[in-house]
């Protein structure tokens, strides 16, 4: 399989100045704001880059979970996805693989409302686990880093 091109047209562009956490970011014809609070220098302009990581798992979540019920007909009412970002201890999380230093942990509590039997909710839990994002985000990732080209247009 041949390597992806790196001449399309990015999926995101962030912008923002070196004056502030406050980014712009463009997502196909969606605009959003992202920024840091008050607390931690920012202007609280919009969710932090935690809150997106988070947002992203969960819209994908309740999605994957919705997509799946409707398929099968499910009773699947409604959806409700929390989550939470924290850093643990390694040695205090027993199924983690690493046991030395700090982990990132994500807590996921996914509500399912309707007329379910248990067969069908313990299935539909199995299938939260199994959204594009979780998988992306329990993989290997190959974030590659580099200096964009100059453009003319500047």
């Amino acid at each position: 399989m041949s390597a992806q091109q790196n001449d399309k047209t990015p999926d995101v562009v962030v912008r923002g100045t070196a004056d502030s956490f406050r980014q712009d970011v463009v997502v196909g014809k969606h605009s959003l704001v992202a920024d840091e609070p008050v607390s931690a220098g920012g202007g609280d302009a919009g969710p932090d880059p935690y809150d997106y990581l988070l947002t992203a798992l969960g819209v994908c979540t309740s999605m994957t979970v919705g997509l799946y019920a409707r398929r099968k007909q499910f009773p699947l009412e409604n959806i409700a996805v929390s989550l939470r970002h924290s850093r643990i201890y390694a040695n205090d999380c027993e199924e983690c693989e690493t046991k030395e230093g700090m982990l990132d942990r994500i807590d996921v509590e996914v509500e399912l409302t309707g007329s379910l039997s248990a067969e069908q909710h313990a299935k539909l839990m199995e299938i939260a686990e199994k959204c594009p994002v979780h998988r992306t985000l329990t993989s290997e990732i190959n974030i590659r880093l580099r200096p964009a080209q100059k453009s003319s247009s500047r």
